[in-house]
């Protein structure tokens, strides 16, 4: 089931605070607590909170905090996407938007507003938040000044961005349609969109489009001189007064705005009194210009009048004032009661809100993106602290990657190596890392050094080794940093960067040796792609795994991913897909494949599948339709190691996917290889699935 839904839009006034607020109580009626989240929010030199935020908070009660309820301002967000830190953009949305969704049952993300400087870009941001948060869209439009064809072909090329980011769109809501025209869009909406998008068109209402005085007062920069209590009136049009009163009066329209110079004593007069007579239509307020108040005489008589309409006061002229009246947009704020009121009821008027409950409770989401999957890498590490042993303390690589996870505070970390060279190593470095917050332990001179040499030899004797031997060994950083992990002093280790793979793992194979029902180790990728995480397996340990060996690789491979938050569709590629194959190679993944089905009959497989038919769609509805992995796979079992290995590097090297790993499968406790050619990023990120290992022993 579904637990969020992202209002987006294509366009600045495009209403979707109708929506927005619709949704919140509809999804009130549904589930105990909803969240509301904005990522990019407006900058603001009137108010201190968001208005969309404060609104939602007000008006619902909500349980939210403002600044807990937007990640950046839109400033903040230029800045740094200008500073080619979009990553850092998206991790800080993660982040805000996690927190909220662990507090409520539902959330509802709203979009940006398209005002201001980065609007050519606003909508690829708002599909990428929404595939990066993981939830379906809806999409809002505005169908002012537009004919038929111009916002049907909108609405689509929205759809299309969304849904080419893989992101599923809901449904679309026409907003702003003549009312005379509704069943004419919805009918041609529907039959230019997908069947399975849900169709609704509000009509354009007056009163939700009109400023009102506080908006207005707020965007010419107004001081209010009278009629405080009123300013929320609506305005729907506004008059200069620049001619004769008599002349003038006849220009008044209802809920009209006067603008005049505020030595006018006729215009102001003559507007208070044509506002409290039946003969003429009610005004909302006035404006006087030029910085000039009204005489002493004229203020006094003002100030007796009851129900006196907001007047304010601007130091500018009356044609700049107007100017900038004239392009004051309505928004919603929380002490518009009225306003708020009557967007509620027109979304329930000409929304089936029942349909769309449905389509919100229904939707299933697919995979994981990258970054939500860091994301959850990082929270998963801090939920139970785990203590990692790094044995090559003499790379710069560790030292660096250490220094980093120290200052993240997410595990407690032993480094191997001598302290005085590790000290000049951060000082040659110049990194940021307080080596009081780990632990520097030099083997050979360690007080662990005899206990784990004579544990070694009770271990190894029976294949021959001498207590000598088990010193010399243990004076090696893989096995004291193994033995560490053995003996619970640390509860994984990562090693690799300057070691081959046997060198790291051998210890582990002799002594801490594989969990029971688990005859072979072996390792496995996750994938970060643009738009999906899978998992590679088997990539850095076993040449050539018979049928049986192979099998064992992909149950472990398969639970590997679901202990990650992944739901495992295997494929068990070859060069061929279904029956079509004959020879040695494919009949091993063959018979691996039914292994693997005679074993576990709760996990999704496929084999032997080639790699296209395994993750795209297309390919994989012609070659194998009624599979239920074929083009969805997200757990890849490669038939060998060369395979596996040079697939891995290619997908990183060309489509510049992120690889963590290897993790090691089948040990009793994690013991984690790095290749020699590893980065910082690499290493960071490996301790970190070793420390997620570690929680599951």
């Amino acid at each position: 089931m579904n637990n969020a839904i992202y209002i987006a839009t294509s366009e600045a006034n495009s209403g979707k605070s109708i929506v927005a607020l619709g949704l919140m109580r509809m999804l009130l009626g549904k589930a105990a607590k909803v969240g509301y989240f904005r990522p990019i929010i407006d900058d603001s030199k009137y108010v201190e909170k968001d208005n969309h935020i404060n609104t939602m908070i007000t008006h619902f009660d909500l349980d939210i905090e403002c600044e807990d309820a937007y990640a950046f301002t839109r400033t903040q967000f230029i800045n740094k996407r200008n500073e080619g830190k979009e990553g850092e953009i998206f991790d800080k949305i993660i982040e805000k938007y996690k927190y909220l969704e662990e507090r409520h049952d539902f959330m509802l993300v709203e979009g940006t507003d398209f005002s201001g400087e980065g609007t050519a870009i606003e909508l690829d941001i708002n599909v990428l938040i929404a595939k990066n948060l993981g939830i379906p869209a809806i999409i809002v439009s505005s169908g002012v000044g537009k004919t038929l064809e111009e916002f049907i072909g909108g609405l689509h090329l929205a759809y299309d961005s969304f849904k080419q980011k893989e992101v599923e769109v809901l449904a679309v809501v026409a907003n702003k349609v003549q009312e005379k025209n509704i069943e004419l869009v919805r009918n041609g909406l529907e039959a230019n969109l997908p069947k399975d998008v849900f169709v609704n068109v509000i009509p354009i209402i007056p009163s939700l489009n009109n400023p009102t005085l506080k908006e207005i007062a707020h965007a010419i920069d107004a001081e209010v001189l009278f009629g405080h209590d009123y300013i929320n009136n609506q305005s729907s049009s506004f008059k200069v007064g620049a001619m004769q009163l008599r002349n003038y009066l006849t220009h008044l329209e209802e809920n009209c705005l006067i603008i005049t110079p505020g030595d006018r004593a006729d215009i102001i007069l003559g507007a208070l009194q044509a506002n409290i007579s039946s003969n003429y239509p009610t005004i909302s307020g006035m404006v006087l210009t030029g910085g000039i108040m009204p005489e002493p005489p004229i203020i006094k008589l003002i100030e007796g009048l009851s129900n006196i309409i907001p007047i304010m006061t601007v130091k500018e002229g009356t044609f700049d004032v107007a100017n900038k009246i004239g392009a004051v947009r309505s928004h919603m704020y929380a002490d518009n009661k009225q306003k708020i009121v009557t967007s509620l009821n027109v979304f329930e008027k000409y929304v089936e809100t029942d349909k769309l409950n449905d389509k919100l409770v229904t939707y299933e989401g697919s995979g994981i993106t990258p970054r939500m999957f860091q994301y959850m890498l990082l929270k998963r590490a801090r939920s139970e602290r785990k203590h990692i042993v790094l044995p090559e303390g003499s790379d710069d690589r560790i030292i660096t990657a250490a220094a980093r996870l120290a200052e993240m505070d997410i595990v407690d970390l032993t480094i191997l190596g001598q302290q005085d060279r590790i000290e000049a190593a951060v000082k040659r470095l110049e990194l940021n890392f307080d080596l009081t917050k780990v632990s520097i332990i030099n083997p050979i001179e360690s007080d662990y050094y005899k206990d784990f040499s004579n544990t070694l030899f009770e271990l190894r004797k029976s294949k021959g080794v001498t207590i000598d031997m088990a010193e010399d060994l243990m004076a090696d950083v893989s096995y004291f940093g193994t033995m560490m992990v053995y003996k619970g002093l640390a509860d994984g280790m990562v090693s690799g960067a300057a070691h081959t793979t046997q060198h790291t793992i051998r210890p582990a194979l002799q002594f801490i040796k594989t969990k029971p029902g688990v005859s072979v180790v072996s390792s496995i990728f996750f994938m970060c792609l643009e738009d999906r995480v899978s998992v590679f397996g088997d990539c850095a340990i076993n040449p050539n795994p018979t049928a049986e060996q192979l099998a064992e690789i992909a149950i472990s491979s398969a639970d590997s991913s679901i202990n990650f938050g992944m739901d495992p569709k295997i494929a068990m590629l070859s060069y061929s897909s279904g029956s079509s194959g004959k020879g040695e190679d494919v009949d091993i993944v063959r018979r691996a494949t039914e292994i693997v089905k005679e074993k576990r009959h709760d996990l999704k497989i496929e084999g032997p599948i080639q790699y296209d038919a395994a993750v795209d769609a297309t390919v994989g509805k012609s070659k194998l339709p009624d599979s239920e992995v074929a083009g969805q796979a997200n757990v890849l079992i490669f038939p060998d190691l060369n395979t596996g290995n040079n697939t891995y590097k290619a997908v990183q090297r060309e489509t510049g996917a992120l690889a963590i790993g290897p993790m090691l499968q089948g040990l009793n406790k994690p013991v984690n290889d790095l290749s020699r050619g590893c980065t910082i990023d690499d290493i960071f990120n490996t301790v970190i699935l070793t420390a997620i290992q570690a929680q599951g022993i």
